[in-house]
């Protein structure tokens, strides 16, 4: 059986992509928290927050040491297996690869080590400032990188230069103020801070419904269930006028999404669609009147695009050939990605009703529940990268080159398939890896406080006197 080099290696890189972005939001997201529970020590002096920011900041730490080995190793595919797609893209898209990696990472990393070791070393707000440039940088990344992937869904600032038979980048302005960038970062920010609350939501949980730790796990978690409400309302508001912004340069995708194949007006939104085997009839819907035609254009009657005209006019514009993505994929990506979201912030609306007033819920069912919640919200963070990728195919940069003209023309299916099969072991070992360290402190619990010096602290009595004042540090 011959191989297919074109399959595999989008096999590849989309297994690879979704398993770099499992660690991604939950850096950004744990990041942020840990940053606030830490500045909330330093105002109330409440050694409560001090050990919440050391408990979820090692399991920050431990995320953050898988995101990047597995994010460097991601990006070797764009020579080994992409090569035509590299040499056309390149001068555009190295670009803001290059700051990410000079100015966000080299900042978030610098000072990740900054807070790493002074504790105990530095005063206590430069040491809080180290924390919050990690959460500013690892903000600074995804901006970077969604506006490289920006550029592949809305093509700007660029010019082709036929002889070269190459894209060269003539506005670095308008590839970092890509419209889709300016509606796509803050959706991404809103979904990490989302999966990282669900997994402060999860563990506080755990260790709750065993009654460890009470005051600072209720803490926590109430501080997570307000986290993912916010989360939730952003990711309402950014993702509809991401769907506005995606409509007007990709209305294929998002007629894909809905699985609409005739342009109408006043569209409804279906929740629910049973359709044929192929994905190119509809036999059974359970719909919104009106609300499709709202998300696509901002107007309750307004014309939405259906697949077959967008099919019709883009043969017209790039000649004959299918440039329908796989429907059933799209369409179920999309409503996924929305669903489990939606859930994760109705258990955390539900957790702080149950937690007003300092009450805390006897029920083992709520515990349960709020555990399992836990993946949701990652897996539909996933679905919606699987919505994004593949409602643009057939194209790897939108309009200007097909997904088959980017792969390497000379590695044959074996090579692809020898990496893709050596990457799918050794990250079904990293991920053995990261759950059991992640299982492992978080069991653990928050760390005991034992005495040490503070760089804040001007006391000269003597340290072998038995009334000495002594401040509180950590030992792990």
């Amino acid at each position: 059986m011959e191989l297919d080099p074109l399959l595999l290696a989008r096999m590849q890189f989309g297994a690879t992509t979704l398993y770099h972005f499992i660690f991604v939001p939950l850096t950004i997201g744990l990041s942020g928290l840990v940053a606030v529970m830490q500045t909330a020590w330093v105002r109330t002096g409440d050694e409560k927050y001090l050990r919440m920011t050391k408990f979820w900041g090692k399991l920050f730490l431990i995320n953050f040491a898988m995101g990047v080995v597995t994010g460097i190793v991601q990006e070797f595919q764009f020579g080994m297996n992409w090569s035509d797609y590299s040499r056309f893209v390149g001068d555009v898209f190295g670009a803001p690869l290059a700051m990410e990696g000079m100015l966000a990472f080299f900042l978030e990393a610098t000072f990740l080590g900054v807070w790493i070791f002074g504790w105990d070393r530095l005063p206590k707000l430069v040491h809080l400032a180290s924390i919050w440039l990690v959460a500013i940088g690892t903000s600074l990344s995804a901006w970077f990188i969604l506006a490289a992937n920006a550029w592949m869904q809305n093509p700007v600032g660029y010019t082709i230069n036929a002889e070269r038979g190459r894209a060269e980048l003539t506005d670095f302005g308008a590839v970092l103020l890509n419209p889709v960038a300016l509606v796509t970062w803050p959706h991404t920010i809103f979904a990490c801070y989302l999966v990282a609350s669900a997994l402060v939501i999860a563990v506080a949980s755990w260790h709750l419904a065993r009654r460890n730790e009470k005051p600072l796990m209720r803490t926590s978690l109430r501080l997570a269930m307000v986290t993912a409400l916010v989360a939730g309302l952003g990711l309402t508001v950014s993702g509809d006028a991401l769907a506005k912004v995606m409509t007007d340069v990709q209305p294929m995708k998002m007629a894909a999404a809905e699985a609409q194949y005739d342009t109408e007006s006043s569209a409804s939104f279906s929740l629910f669609t049973i359709g044929s085997l192929d994905g190119s009839e509809e036999v059974w819907s359970l719909r919104v009147p009106n609300l499709l035609s709202f998300m696509a254009t901002g107007s309750w009657d307004g014309e939405v695009e259906g697949i077959n005209d967008i099919q019709a006019l883009y043969e017209q514009q790039y000649g004959p050939g299918s440039y329908v993505p796989l429907v059933p994929v799209t369409y179920w990506s999309f409503r996924l990605m929305i669903g489990l979201g939606m859930v994760t912030v109705a258990v955390s609306a539900l957790g702080l009703w149950l937690t007003r007033r300092g009450r805390t819920p006897d029920s083992p069912l709520f515990w349960t529940v709020a555990l399992w919640t836990m993946p949701l919200p990652l897996v539909g963070s996933l679905f919606g990268w699987v919505f994004t990728e593949m409602g643009r195919q057939p194209w790897i940069v939108f309009g200007e080159q097909l997904t088959r003209d980017g792969v390497s023309p000379n590695v044959p299916g074996w090579a692809v398939l020898t990496s893709l099969t050596a990457f799918t072991l050794v990250y079904a070992g990293l991920a053995i890896v990261e759950f059991v360290l992640l299982a492992r402190y978080a069991k653990a619990g928050p760390p005991v406080l034992a005495a040490g010096p503070d760089p804040d602290d001007d006391d000269t009595s003597d340290p072998q006197d038995p009334g000495a004042r002594r401040p509180l540090a950590f030992a792990y």
